[in-house]
């Protein structure tokens, strides 16, 4: 189904999967990868096959749903959005679930009528072009079936509920598919069959992964960190910046290092190639800088830091593990400035108070958050100023930031320009005006007017 293809009801997408806890998902892998292991395959399977179905949010009227079980909807809706609906899973085996959320899904629309297509997870081979063709099959038949190589199905399509379909079946067996079929010819339902793919719930199933860029890191547990930095004339601070940045990894190997340039006419782009990073271009400000950043990056990760801020030693080991928690949508670092004094000391306290009690974060603190999350809120927005704090507002409504006990250290030449106290009461100012909707270009037109960039 392309975008000119007319679903003739509104079509539900209904996902069945569980929380990634590792040990109690894709258990029959954990003697090949291990509990931990597992865990993190099961939870990129299943944001692979999201990802797939959010595509086509939007598009002739398709909501996708979620069957849900293993953690609280909150968990689930922190990891994989707010915009899609939930189901809980009901029932004590997987043909009552499967039934029920059918049910559930369908009642969500006019006169109780599909099409809904019911998915698995663990299926790397689902993508939109198979997604489109199950909702384009249901348009000329009772019933869409995607038969799995291991003889059961990944995929079953219907408009009306059929609990036949899920009674008394050998769930695990290899006859699961053929089962169906029989089913569905003894109720005189038409079938339409699609191709068959390959899902992963054994070891032996895992040679369909090793060799997919989009797995195969969690399989040998190499994920790449993407550090964005934008700039503009800091040729002064950059070079001990991207020193540090390699030197404080515990896995400088597995950095992506890019510096998107705004515009500068000093060394900064000699500077940064010099270094290894990565370098871009983009004059249309830090908000477009990070974007295109974002967009070339290679890992799964992100990390935004100022050109003038140190991350903590092993910043991407903290990260890792910071991130591995689904539920948690975004962090950042305490906030500590290279200036000295009890005055800067109770600004720096304050700043962390913010972040960690309110969960608001500024840019200066390292903001890091997976490229799946970033991509799904639409980047930054394109803001001249204050697009790290509109960033973060949107992030909250997701689900939890974090603030880790490790800190970053960060210039305090913005303070030493213009005073401790000018600084503190323009920055309160800025975020003050924001959120009363004071437009952005007056903002950074104050903003820009007493400190520049």
């Amino acid at each position: 189904m392309d975008e000119s293809t007319t679903v003739p009801s509104p079509a539900r997408i209904l996902m069945f999967t569980r929380y990634p806890v590792p040990g109690q998902v894709k258990t029959r892998l954990i003697p090949a990868l291990g509990p931990d292991t597992a865990g993190r395959l099961h939870r990129r399977m299943t944001e692979h096959v999201v990802t797939a179905a959010r595509e086509l949010i939007g598009s002739n009227r398709i909501t996708v749903h979620v069957g849900f079980t293993g953690a609280p909807l909150k968990a689930f809706r922190s990891w994989l959005g707010h915009d899609l609906g939930y189901v809980p899973q009901t029932g004590d085996d997987l043909g009552r679930r499967m039934d029920h959320g059918v049910t559930a899904v369908l009642r969500t629309g006019p006169g109780g009528r599909g099409p809904v297509v019911v998915i698995g997870s663990d299926v790397p081979g689902l993508d939109r072009a198979i997604l489109s063709q199950a909702l384009d099959a249901l348009q000329r038949s009772d019933l869409v079936i995607g038969p799995a190589a291991d003889g059961g199905y990944y995929l079953i399509g219907m408009h009306l509920p059929h609990p036949e379909l899920f009674e008394n079946m050998d769930w695990g067996s290899s006859s699961i598919f053929a089962q169906t079929m029989d089913v569905a010819k003894r109720l005189g339902l038409t079938v339409a069959v699609l191709p068959v793919l390959q899902d992963v719930d054994r070891p032996e199933d895992l040679d369909v992964l090793r060799h997919d860029p989009r797995f195969a890191g969690v399989l040998t547990n190499q994920n790449k960190l993407s550090v964005i930095i934008p700039c503009l004339n800091e040729a002064r601070d950059l070079p001990r910046t991207l020193e540090h940045v390699f030197q404080s990894a515990d896995q400088a190997e597995e950095l992506d290092v890019i510096v998107v340039d705004g515009g500068s006419w000093d060394a900064t782009c000699e500077i940064a190639a010099r270094c290894g990073a990565v370098v871009l271009q983009s004059q249309d400000g830090r908000a477009a800088q990070q974007n295109i950043g974002a967009a070339r990056a290679l890992g799964p990760m992100l990390l935004f830091l100022h050109a003038d801020t140190l991350p903590p030693k092993g910043f991407d080991r903290l990260i890792r593990q910071t991130l591995d928690d689904p539920a948690v949508v975004a962090g950042a670092f305490r906030l500590r400035t290279d200036s000295p004094g009890p005055a800067m000391r109770l600004i720096e306290g304050m700043a962390n108070l913010r972040s960690s009690a309110w969960q608001y974060p500024y840019g200066d603190q390292g903001l890091f958050m997976e490229k799946r999350v970033f991509q799904d809120l639409g980047g930054f927005s394109a803001l001249p100023i204050m697009e790290d704090f509109e960033l973060v507002h949107r992030l909250r409504r997701r689900g939890r930031i974090v603030t880790l006990p490790e800190a970053v250290l960060t210039s305090s030449r913005r303070w030493r320009k213009l005073g401790l106290l000018r600084t503190t009461l323009v920055n309160q100012l800025m975020v003050l005006g924001f959120v009363c909707g004071v437009s952005v270009h007056t903002l950074a037109k104050f903003y820009r007017g007493g400190k520049g960039r």
